[in-house]
């Protein structure tokens, strides 16, 4: 006759009276807790979420437009989602720059004379080992990181121009709606001393050619352009007179 053994488990987590006296006796490890599943939340409904500047805030340009007829009730929200769908494509127009781009011969038509006709367009034509050229190309650099909504390209002068004089080294040209508005030949035109702020004042002179993307208006940048040039100088001018007091 067959032999059947029976093992009775308990409710997980309940426990004997022969195994509490066990445990207190150091012969079975503790008792593990009872399970206990996480509290049922339901999903968030999202049309329960109160539609304010927030709620538009942390939505992306594609979910900006796909709520439109969503807001159509609320003049102010749709308002605002107009702004803020602007602010997003400026904000990817300007993410466009922010350094000095190489271009070859081949790339001037697309990337200088047909840049989009509210975009200013530097460029430089340069030859690697001139000196002038690294230095005025260092400015460049700089000003192409404070003002991003500013397209500056560099390009081989005899790519350009072909047997254009090394004398003329370097060139800058400024561009806009497809073409020339500024020429600067050497680094004389800016000035004994080549800063980027002595260039960017020497490019502001005529035409609101700088754009930080932010100031809002050509004249906000300008100033803003007067005022580090100055500073410049005076900070220039204190060093100095530091150095000629400290030699005394």
């Amino acid at each position: 006759m067959a032999d059947y053994h029976f093992v009775y488990k308990d409710v997980e987590g309940a426990s004997t009276q022969w195994d509490d006296i066990q445990r207190k006796l150091g012969n079975l490890p503790p008792k593990p807790p009872a399970f206990k599943p996480d509290p049922f939340e339901p999903a968030p409904d999202p049309d329960s979420v109160p539609k304010d500047k927030s709620w538009i805030d942390e939505k992306t340009e594609e979910e900006l437009e796909e709520i439109e007829d969503d807001l159509d009730d609320d003049r102010f929200l749709e308002e605002y989602r107009k702004k803020r769908l602007a602010e997003m494509r400026e904000a990817v127009k300007i993410s466009k720059y922010g350094s000095v781009m190489p271009i070859s011969g081949s790339d001037f038509v697309r990337e200088v004379s047909q840049a989009p006709q509210d975009v200013w367009v530097v460029v430089i034509l340069y030859k690697e080992g001139f000196l002038e050229c690294g230095l005025l190309l260092q400015c460049l650099e700089e000003l192409a990181v404070k003002y991003p909504a500013t397209k500056f390209v560099k390009i081989i002068s005899t790519d350009c121009i072909p047997n254009y004089p090394d004398c003329n080294l370097p060139t800058l040209l400024v561009y806009n709606n497809g073409a020339v508005k500024a020429n600067y030949v050497g680094l004389h035109s800016f000035g004994h001393r080549c800063t980027p702020e002595g260039v960017a004042l020497v490019l502001c002179q005529s035409d609101p050619v700088l754009n930080d993307g932010q100031s809002g208006s050509n004249a906000s940048v300008l100033e803003g352009v007067r005022k580090r040039f100055i500073e410049k100088v005076v900070t220039e001018h204190e060093d100095h007179d530091d150095d000629g007091s400290s030699s005394d």
